[in-house]
């Protein structure tokens, strides 16, 4: 092995905002995350509902795009319009 390439590995703790603390090995002294394992709905089975329909609303107001179901008529709307064709584009 090459001499002072490697990085420093040392005890590394690493705390979760549900209170659970884990003891690992990295180069980071102090690791702090959002989710692990003690609190994940997929490790826990308990179903979570995410309120995915408010944050469009929220978006929404916050940078004026109206009702998320104006934005998709009008989205749907600007996919029927035809796109010239390369041969009228020649003509002009």
């Amino acid at each position: 092995m090459k001499a002072d390439i490697h990085p420093n590995y040392r005890e590394a703790t690493i705390q979760c905002t549900c209170g659970a603390v884990y003891s690992t090995r990295s180069t980071v002294a102090d690791i702090r995350v959002g989710i692990c394992a003690a609190c994940h709905p997929y490790y826990t089975g308990e179903q979570r509902f995410v309120d995915t329909a408010g944050r469009v609303d929220k978006f929404a107001k916050r940078y004026g795009g109206g009702t998320p179901a104006a934005a998709a008529a009008t989205s749907a709307a600007a996919r029927r319009t035809k796109a010239p064709k390369l041969s009228d584009l020649a003509k002009k």
